[in-house]
């Protein structure tokens, strides 16, 4: 198949920006991001979509994800001439969001399945990544500038009559029992907006204060520690740390002002700790109304150019 080299439609066509909203399973993944070499999401959608347009489609999304962490409700952007877009639906009496979402599921199935030469568990991954919807986005829309904030999830088993084995690969295995009280204690005490350099790896260029919104922990009917972090946007690492740092003090090794002490120390070292990947779940981007999204989108912009992610 011969494939338009332009990733970018002619900026003088009639431009149609599409929303779409994504989910998938990160543990066969090597992170959100494109890497040579490497099975991404990133990658394997736009592979996807570049077969179905017929030309590379590049992505924006809300939340660069890394290796193994998983999402329910990761957003992201592209843009499509308006032709590209209404052909979608083949001359048929359907939305072209609602034949994109058919017809990529399609697609995705072969570009994830059946992979000659990968590890057997990674041989067959349809299913991995759903897209549940695609819509023309609303004027000003960016899924990575406009977001209002991200939520995560990390869900801890602290005891080992908690550890099922049905979700080992979505929950923490916790071997030392958790205060849940003392966990919100240390947690409440970096909400807002601060400098959260302690936390985050720190990318060239970009700032590390961020306004953390909701940070708390709670305990389901099955005994299952879930902890809710929540913030305009995160850094990177910034949520493993956050997790990593507070199972230090939810197990007695340090006391609840340990995690503000640090954070105002601004200091990365040895005792900085990046809880594992695999419970981690991007559970809902937030963004505003349509008359307030470009106005977001600028105002995000001035204060950092990276807001991503882990």
């Amino acid at each position: 198949m011969q494939l338009n080299t332009s990733a970018v439609p002619d900026r003088g066509g009639d431009l149609v920006r599409v929303r779409m909203d994504v989910a998938y399973d990160g543990g066969p993944f090597s992170g959100w991001a494109v890497q040579p070499g490497r099975l991404t999401v990133q990658g394997a959608l736009e592979e996807a979509l570049e077969i179905m347009i017929r030309r590379p489609v590049r992505l924006t999304v809300a939340g660069r994800t890394d290796a193994g962490v998983h999402a329910r409700g990761q957003v992201v952007h592209f843009d499509l001439e308006a032709k590209e877009w209404h052909g979608l639906a083949r001359g048929q009496e359907v939305d072209p969001g609602h034949a994109l979402v058919r017809r990529l599921r399609g697609v995705l199935a072969k570009v994830l399945g059946g992979r000659v030469g990968a590890p057997v568990p990674y041989r067959d991954l349809a299913g991995a990544i759903e897209v549940r919807r695609a819509v023309i986005a609303p004027a000003g829309f960016d899924a990575r500038f406009s977001a209002l904030w991200r939520r995560y999830s990390y869900r801890i088993a602290d005891d080992a009559e908690l550890w099922d084995p049905l979700f080992r690969n979505t929950t923490l295995w916790h071997k030392h029992a958790l205060g849940v009280d003392l966990l919100n204690e240390a947690a409440a005490k970096l909400l807002g907006i601060g400098d959260f350099l302690a936390f985050c790896k720190p990318r060239e260029g970009a700032t590390t204060i961020r306004e953390l919104q909701k940070f708390e922990f709670t305990r389901d009917a099955d005994g299952v520690v879930i902890a809710t972090v929540q913030a305009d946007a995160f850094c990177h690492n910034m949520v493993r740390s956050l997790i990593g740092a507070s199972l230090m003090v939810g197990s007695g090794e340090q006391s609840a002002e340990w995690l503000r002490d640090r954070m105002l120390a601004k200091v990365r070292d040895s005792q900085t700790k990046l809880a594992p990947p695999h419970p981690l779940v991007l559970e809902e981007v937030l963004y505003p109304d349509g008359g307030e999204l470009l106005r977001r989108a600028e105002q995000t912009r001035a204060k950092r150019s990276d807001p991503d992610e882990g």
